[in-house]
């Protein structure tokens, strides 16, 4: 199967890849530690749980909630549905053993993060990414994202978001290039595209505009890498690859492995739509310049996203031409993975019988 990666953009996990860091600066937790992610359905949330795990060296369960209608509609603050109780056996939370270690993302994993933490008697050490909407009591750490306004003593936050493109994995791309990219010259440029959502609309404006850059890039001598995403709209696709065709580029089709995660390790540069805050999060760790496209429609949590990363200089809005300059890789897994580390760690030592 291939796992998605972000808000769309779908590549295959080599065994390396999901694999934990082996020489990762962040701290390892002890030996046997056994962590659960409660997953949502959405991509976006599984990734990040995940990738924060695998940072720590754990191998999470995944156990997939889907309350009934009611109880959905009742999340956050509701109670989970009681067939999914951890006192009932043989149902998704049935326990013990508790895991050591529980990740939450998701509006409808809230009320069983809560049941967790309560029916373990507090030994499981609750975490939920991004803003649960019923404040910062609801786990013992919650991350949030600089441009969401939950704050306390127990958020981490961060100006991106954690993923799972991690520097072993991008060093493994570079070291053993995709045959459909290595032979594309420098530089090379990553086109990186989502697609129309609730808040975002590639118009036929977009569409040429994209098309334009694309091929204004190949004729100056750039290789283009272009990656849709499922949002992508497929006359851009189409458009992108009849506009490209017999140049120094490569549009993926969707046949075979997306090589999502090659294009962002062999890109000189990368060309991100704005209409995601994990796409231009992941852009950032290949430590390139990273322009943004800002599609038509906006949010202003993503506008102002990308106006802090832009006033920090991690990124700069497309404004007609390829632009350079140093670019350090922006990395917020491995801090989030540290605190959950430290704070994990002063957990166990306060009640050592957990």
């Amino acid at each position: 199967m291939n796992p998605p990666l972000g808000f769309g953009v779908v590549w295959r996990y080599s065994p390396d890849m999901t694999s934990p860091l082996s020489e990762s600066s962040t701290p390892t937790l002890p030996q046997g530690t056994t962590a659960w992610v409660l997953a949502s359905g959405k991509v976006g949330h599984e990734v990040h749980c995940i990738g924060i795990a695998r940072e720590l060296g754990l191998e999470p369960v995944l156990k997939q909630v889907r309350p009934r209608a009611l109880f959905a509609a009742l999340s956050p603050f509701g109670p989970i549905d009681p067939r999914d109780s951890a006192h009932r056996p043989g149902s998704l939370l049935a326990a013990p053993p508790f895991p050591d270690l529980v990740f939450a993302a998701g509006r409808v994993t809230v009320p069983y993060l809560r049941h967790l933490r309560r029916a373990s008697g507090g030994r499981s050490f609750t975490i939920f990414l991004q803003d649960p909407r019923t404040g910062a009591g609801t786990a013992d750490l919650l991350w949030a994202p600089e441009h969401d306004k939950l704050r306390g003593e127990n958020v981490v936050v961060t100006l991106t978001s954690p993923h799972p493109l991690r520097p072993h994995v991008l060093a493994a791309a570079r070291a053993a290039p995709d045959p459909r990219l290595a032979s594309l010259p420098h530089p090379r440029v990553a086109m990186v595209l989502g697609g129309p959502s609730a808040h975002h609309r590639f118009e036929d404006k977009d569409v040429a505009a994209l098309v334009g850059i694309a091929t204004d890039l190949a004729a100056s001598g750039c290789g283009v890498m272009v990656t849709p995403s499922r949002r992508t709209p497929e006359r851009l696709t189409t458009a992108l690859a009849e506009a490209l065709a017999g140049k120094a580029a490569f549009v993926w089709d969707g046949a075979g492995d997306n090589p999502y995660a090659a294009m962002i390790a062999l890109a000189d540069a990368i060309v991100v739509t704005g209409d995601s805050v994990n796409m231009v999060g992941e852009a950032l760790a290949a430590g390139v310049p990273v322009q943004v496209y800002e599609p038509s429609g906006g949010h202003p949590k993503i506008a102002g996203f990308v106006e802090k990363l832009a006033q920090a200089g991690h990124v700069r809005r497309w404004a007609g031409q390829l632009e350079r300059w140093d670019n350090p890789p922006l990395d917020a897994t491995s801090r989030i993975a540290g605190e959950i580390a430290r704070r994990y760690g002063a957990f166990r030592a306060a009640s050592p019988n957990r």
